[in-house]
């Protein structure tokens, strides 16, 4: 319940006015968030690679709702892989994107081609893309997209949610050849239509789900934070034969930092997904959602309003 209560107040309105005016944050928001410009993106980054750790980097906004924020953000990723590449923080680095944030909602064509020249851009850059879930009104949308994208930038990864009753599924037909496939737990508010409602169940399709990447010939990407779950994929990595540059482990800027930094020196690929941008509430709340405990250090921030 708690979950789900976070989960509504991400998309409030009146909540996140109440927070953004609070002096929250410092130790919640850094936490999370590599800041609120490309240069904080780039510091975090050139720290992590420099620990061994590879990168994903999200610029920050979703449900774009005109064309001219859609194109503001594909400017912003164009003006990023410039300056990975100039600071040789390519291939190590790459970049994540969500659709809805340059203009799914209203443009499906549109998206795509912001989509494509980000693509493009990429790899003019020596890096790739990976195009995140969002909530499953988009997942159609979204694996549509990133099939055609695939057609002339082979590379470009998906992510799957392991909540979403059709994820096995989609696995299935993602785990071909040089797919590279995120897979993760899911982290919006969804109906039991869709997904699985008990964390027990999402963590067995979790599994089932990684059994079929695994055993498939693509690249899957490990996306979680449960030591459970962490040393399930070591352990189907094993069963299924892969080597180290076979898959990939992936985990949030800010969560669990000296187990990305174990799984490193054990030899493994851990990329961290690193957020930067001003439009840090719906991203901060999700993550609140994954784990309520973040709540007390966030609840001591907004009582020192004033």
């Amino acid at each position: 319940m708690l979950r789900s209560a976070i989960l509504a107040a991400a998309r409030s309105n009146r909540v996140e006015r109440l927070v953004e005016s609070a002096p929250v944050s410092r130790s919640i928001v850094r936490r999370f968030i590599a800041g609120e410009h490309a240069d904080d993106a780039l510091a975090c980054t050139r720290d992590l690679v420099a620990d061994g750790l590879a990168v994903t980097i999200d610029f920050l906004g979703e449900d774009t709702t005109n064309p001219q924020q859609a194109e503001a953000t594909r400017d912003e990723y164009i003006k990023l892989l410039d300056a990975l590449h100039a600071a040789e923080l390519t291939p190590a680095a790459e970049v994540s994107l969500k659709l809805s944030a340059l203009g799914q909602v209203f443009d499906e064509k549109l998206a795509y081609e912001h989509a494509r020249a980000i693509c493009a851009k990429a790899t003019e850059a020596g890096t790739t893309v990976t195009l995140d879930a969002e909530d499953h009104t988009t997942t159609d949308s979204t694996l549509e997209v990133l099939a055609r994208l695939r057609a002339d930038f082979p590379t470009t990864g998906a992510v799957v949610q392991s909540y979403l009753r059709r994820t096995e599924a989609d696995c299935r037909e993602l785990a071909v050849s040089g797919s590279r496939v995120r897979l993760c737990k899911g982290a919006y508010n969804e109906p039991e239509s869709v997904a699985y409602q008990r964390r027990l169940d999402v963590d067995k399709s979790y599994v089932r789900c990684l059994n079929v990447l695994m055993s498939g010939a693509g690249h899957p990407m490990i996306a979680t934070h449960d030591p459970r779950l962490v040393a399930i994929g070591e352990d189907r990595a094993k069963w299924f034969d892969r080597t180290p540059d076979e898959f990939e482990f992936q985990m949030l800027y800010g969560v669990r930092p000296d187990e990305q930094r174990r799984l490193a020196e054990l030899g493994y690929t851990v990329r961290v997904y690193l957020p930067y941008g001003t439009q840090w509430y719906a991203y901060m709340m999700r993550r609140l959602a994954e784990r309520p405990a973040n709540l007390a250090f966030f609840a001591r921030a907004l009582r020192s309003k004033g």
